[in-house]
């Protein structure tokens, strides 16, 4: 196995520490936050271990870099707590799709809108595609009705994100919650 790099499961933040910090002078902060100057690293290592804590460097891109007395371990379950939270802020939009024919009959499109309803209350935004089969494109007037009734029979439950356009032999319109 010599050679080959380790891979882990979750990607680590470049964050030097310690002996790995290759400025020559630091400027920095003691595990209380106050300010101990911009010192050599082989000082501000002394310093660290003084305290039993390791130096990071917090700010890599300023000169002289700014670097913490502070525990490592500590700081990056912090830095992981941080971005558990970031990703569970994040938005998921989950997009369901209702297919139709142009001609669906009534019964099949009060099913239909309920499936709608349906992923609607459950906030995902609905792709609602009419197939057209053979010679049946040309009658897209039919398709154009059928989302008129298809909305009214919705009705203020949704909002029309996406117009009603054709791609390829099929038609699509994106409907959101309100």
């Amino acid at each position: 196995m010599k050679g080959r790099p380790r891979s882990s499961a979750v990607s680590e933040p470049k964050v030097r520490v310690n002996q790995k910090i290759r400025a020559p002078q630091v400027r920095v902060i003691a595990p209380e936050g106050e300010q101990l100057g911009i010192i050599d690293v082989a000082t501000a290592l002394r310093k660290a271990e003084e305290f039993g804590l390791d130096l990071v460097e917090v700010a890599p891109n300023v000169d002289p870099p700014v670097c913490k007395i502070m525990d490592y371990g500590k700081f990056r379950f912090e830095e992981s707590k941080k971005e558990h939270e970031r990703k569970k802020k994040q938005a998921i939009v989950v997009l369901k799709e209702v297919k139709l024919r142009p001609k669906t009959e009534e019964h099949d499109l009060i099913h239909k809108v309920k499936q709608v309803k349906r992923f609607i209350a459950d906030d995902c935004k609905v792709k609602v595609s009419i197939v057209f089969r053979g010679r049946e494109i040309t009658h897209s007037d039919l398709a154009r009705t059928l989302f008129d009734k298809l909305m009214e029979l919705v009705g203020e439950e949704a909002i029309v994100e996406q117009p009603a356009k054709f791609e390829g032999r099929t038609m699509n319109m994106i409907l959101g919650p309100r």
